[in-house]
């Protein structure tokens, strides 16, 4: 039996380990990595609250390899340490449709692609992190829920009532944290 070249093996075993890795459904951004500290101007950007500090830029999200059965997408961006530990959501996205593959940057501060829910500050729209000074880096989970459901779910929900309303008809989840803090 020959031995393949080192270099070949090395690629082969790379290759194989992507191949592997292809069928899990995953949620990425080219803009941060996974626990990775959130860039500035991606924080919110609001007159009435001196915590939001950025230029509220929605980061470019991209996810692949949804189960076959998915008819919809919904996206919820939440930080567990905000309002003390209470949550807060900051962006409430739903009625994506199954052929997307992600968000261009600013499609979720812009409304484009998605039906919009509710989030906390009380729009339908991202809101960037706004967290107070001195409460550490908070944690911005992105989760992406592959649906059964058709994209046709009524606009304005909020996270608590789009769960009750995929409660039964999620597929699968993937997610992204990124971390910001002042």
């Amino acid at each position: 039996m020959k031995k393949l070249p080192s270099a070949l093996a090395l690629a082969l075993s790379i290759f194989t380990g992507s191949v592997a890795a292809e069928g899990i459904f995953n949620l990425q951004s080219p803009d941060f990595s996974d626990n990775a500290l959130l860039a500035q101007k991606y924080a919110g950007n609001a007159s009435n609250n001196p915590n939001c500090t950025g230029e509220n830029q929605s980061p470019t999200l991209v996810w692949n390899n949804p189960p076959q059965e998915t008819k919809s997408f919904a996206l919820v961006m939440y930080d567990p340490e905000g309002a003390k530990g209470l949550g807060v959501t900051h962006l409430v996205a739903y009625n994506i449709p199954a052929s997307a593959t992600g968000f261009a940057a600013n499609d979720l501060r812009d409304g484009k692609g998605y039906t919009g829910g509710v989030n906390s500050p009380g729009n339908q729209r991202y809101h960037g992190p706004c967290p107070p000074p001195g409460s550490g880096a908070h944690h911005y989970t992105f989760t992406l829920i592959a649906t059964d459901l058709a994209p046709d779910l009524p606009a304005g929900l909020s996270r608590e009532a789009l769960f009750e309303k995929l409660r039964g008809h999620a597929l699968a989840a993937a997610g992204l944290v990124g971390r910001f803090g002042q």
